[in-house]
Parts: structure tokens; C-alpha cells; sequence
């Protein structure tokens, strides 16, 4: 049973903001700092991304694990009541970002998700670390030189028999 009124639950759910999330703020101050400078919910990407990265063309998602449905994660609990709504609503929020991701890899772009979880005290350093580390590779890998060969194909002279038919 829940512990509020309807009206308070009210309140309190409509209260819940998409944009300039606690985590999302954490990630752009970490990004900025770091130097690398990006646009924020890019409207001509499928599913607007959060953070959105041009030059290193990646796209970061910052989704809240009870929002997306983060499984494995301590803080993703279905709620006791109207079981039925939220996991109908969490398992389409689940599809549209597995279909905008997509969507977006075939655009040619890379996408990062970092979970709230990932930003707590006890692990937000070192998810930040990796995704520095992971936007650098990514820069890195786009731009190095690629080596073409050319296939050898064994040619014929006008002279020389046939010997293969």
C-alpha cells in the first residue's frame, strides 16, 4: 500500500524532471572539464539524445535505472501497486531506447548509456575515467590511417602457355 495520498504521489511524480537530471549535470560538468564540448538534446537525432558529442560522433544517454529498467540494479524495484502500468510502462521505455540506439548506429553514430547507479559516490569516478577513456578511443579509432592493399591477381602473359585450362 502506498504511504501517500493520491494527490502527493501526484505531486511527487510530476515533480520528476527529463532534462538537467542530477546525473546528467554530473557527466557534462565531468565532460567540460575534461575538455570536450558537446550539444545538449540534439532535436534532428531519433530519441534526443542527452549529450551529444559531433566531433567524436557519440551520443550519451544518462538514463535513471528505474526509468529504463536497469536490470541487475538495487535501485530498479517495480512498484507494489499498479504493478501492471509500470512494467508495461518501463518495458516500452526499453524497446524505444534499443530502437533509438539502433537507429542511431545505423546513422553511424556511436551511443554510450551511463546509469545513475554508475554515478554514485563509491563508482562515479571511475565510470567517468572510462567514459573519457572510451570517447578518446572511439576520436582515436575513427581517425587512424587504414592501409589498403591491393589484391595481387596472378596476370598472364601473351606468351606463356596456358597450362591451368
Amino acid at each position: 500500500m502506498d504511504k501517500m495520498t493520491k494527490e502527493q504521489r501526484h505531486r511527487c511524480m510530476a515533480a520528476i524532471r527529463g532534462k538537467d537530471t542530477k546525473p546528467e549535470i554530473t557527466v557534462r560538468k565531468f565532460l567540460f572539464s575534461r575538455g570536450f564540448r558537446y550539444r545538449l538534446n540534439h532535436p534532428r537525432l531519433p530519441g534526443r539524445p542527452d549529450i551529444v558529442m559531433r566531433k567524436y560522433r557519440t551520443c550519451i544517454f544518462v538514463n535513471g535505472c528505474f526509468w529504463h529498467g536497469h536490470e541487475g540494479c538495487r535501485y530498479y524495484v517495480l512498484p507494489k501497486t499498479n504493478t501492471e502500468f509500470w512494467k508495461a510502462k518501463i518495458d516500452r521505455n526499453r524497446t524505444r531506447d534499443a530502437e533509438e540506439q539502433r537507429r542511431l548506429a545505423a546513422m553511424g553514430w556511436h551511443c554510450i548509456t551511463v546509469w545513475e547507479c554508475q554515478l554514485k559516490p563509491a563508482v562515479k569516478e571511475q565510470t567517468l575515467e572510462s567514459l573519457a577513456y572510451t570517447l578518446n578511443s572511439i576520436y582515436l579509432n575513427d581517425r587512424k590511417i587504414k592501409r589498403y592493399t591491393l589484391p595481387e591477381e596472378e596476370t598472364l602473359m601473351a606468351a606463356e602457355p596456358d597450362n591451368k585450362l
